[in-house]
């Protein structure tokens, strides 16, 4: 398994062409008390870039952005009742999809660890 990040702060973890999608534990301590998460449906296709869900704090809204093309195979069903788990848990339990890639090449253009932390300070 290879974990990669994008600069909007998702993490993209890779088993073959499944990949778990979640926010980082920076973008969860920047969003602070996380109240409510919009989620995409099981089915649903996406591009690179594409706003894929929403998250709500006490401080803002957030955007997540798919790091990848793919589609939607599995959704943290758990969030719904249990949002505030984005903050306990950002970069295990509380992943947000499983996706099945459609252009494994794209993560090439993501970040490994080293470099994200880089990019956060």
């Amino acid at each position: 398994m290879s974990t990669y990040y994008a600069e909007e702060h998702e993490w993209i973890t890779v088993e073959g062409d499944i990949a778990i999608l979640g926010i980082t534990k920076h973008a969860a301590e920047q969003l602070g008390e996380v109240v409510f998460i919009e989620q995409k449906e099981e089915g649903d296709e996406f591009a690179q870039g594409d706003e894929i869900g929403v998250i709500e704090s006490v401080k803002a809204a957030s955007e997540i952005y798919a790091p990848v093309d793919g589609e939607i195979v599995e959704v943290n069903e758990t969030l719904a009742d249990n949002p505030g788990a984005l903050n306990e848990s950002p970069e295990g339990d509380a992943w947000i999809y499983k996706i099945k890639l459609s252009d494994p090449s794209q993560l090439d253009g993501l970040m490994d660890l080293a470099a994200y932390k880089n990019l956060i300070g």
